[in-house]
C-alpha cells in the first residue's frame, strides 16, 4: 500500500490492487492546494467542515464514507467510530468520526479532527491499529501532548501526525496550529521522514515509531 499526504488531514491510500481511498479532501486550504481531479474508489469524510469535505475534487463512481458505521468495497473494510471535535461532546465544534480501514492486511486508523483523548469504549471499538493518523496541531484538535496520549492508548506500530503547522501554511495557519515538534518530543519515538510511504505487513517494522510525511 502507498500513502500520500496532501496536507492538513487529507491522505490518499492506494492498495496493492489499485483501490484508491481519499480521506478528508479539501480544495484550497490556507497554504495548501489539493491536486485535482483525483480518481478514487472510496472517499471518506470525517466531519462536515470545509477543510475536510470537498468531495468535488474526487472523480469516479466512488463510495462515500461519512457515517459512523460499517462499509465494504473492493476488498477494503471500513468501520466508523463516533467521537467529537472538542472536549465537550461536540457542543463547541460538533461530531467527528474516527475511521478504521482494513487494507492489504493492515489496519489504518484515521482520527479526523479528534478533539479529546479516547474513552475506554472507543479504544475497544477501534481495536488493533497498525498505522495511526492523528492530529497534533492543537487549538482545533488534539495538541502534541494529547496526540501522544492517544498513541499510548492505541499502541500502533506506526504513527503519522497530521493537522499541524508546516511551511506551506499562510500567516493565519501559523497562528492556528502548532508545529509537529511538541508531539514528537512527547511521544519519544524514533522519527522517519518520507515523501510517499510504501508500506506492507512485510516492512511495517522498518517504519516503527513516528513517520512524518512531506505533503504532495
Amino acid at each position: 500500500m502507498k500513502i500520500q499526504w496532501f496536507g492538513q488531514s487529507s491522505f490518499l491510500l492506494t492498495s496493492d490492487a489499485g483501490v484508491r481511498i481519499l480521506i478528508d479532501p479539501f480544495d484550497r486550504m490556507l497554504g495548501y492546494k489539493m491536486p485535482k481531479p483525483i480518481e478514487a474508489e472510496i472517499v471518506a469524510v470525517t466531519h462536515n467542515h470545509g477543510d475536510h469535505n470537498k468531495i468535488h475534487v474526487a472523480v469516479g463512481d466512488y463510495l462515500l464514507v461519512n457515517e459512523p458505521k460499517e462499509y465494504h468495497r473492493d476488498g477494503v473494510s471500513i468501520q466508523g467510530i463516533k467521537t467529537y471535535h472538542d472536549k465537550v461532546n461536540g457542543k463547541k465544534r460538533g461530531d467527528n468520526i474516527v475511521f478504521r480501514f482494513a487494507v492489504d492486511g493492515l489496519t489504518i486508523c484515521h482520527c479526523g479532527d479528534l478533539g479529546h483523548v479516547l474513552t475506554d469504549e472507543q479504544i475497544r471499538e477501534i481495536g488493533h491499529v497498525d498505522i495511526l493518523m492523528v492530529p497534533v496541531g492543537g487549538r482545533m484538535t488534539l495538541n502534541g501532548e494529547e496526540g501522544a496520549k492517544v498513541v499510548q492508548q492505541l499502541s500502533p506500530a506506526v504513527t503519522i501526525p497530521m493537522h499541524y503547522r508546516t511551511k506551506a501554511l499562510s500567516v493565519v495557519g501559523m497562528f492556528l496550529f502548532d508545529k509537529v515538534d511538541t508531539f514528537v518530543k512527547a511521544a519519544g519515538q524514533r522519527t522517519t521522514e518520507v515523501r510517499i510511504l510504501d508500506i506492507s505487513t512485510v516492512n511495517l517494522s522498518q517504519y516503527s515509531g513516528i513517520v512524518t510525511m512531506q505533503y504532495q
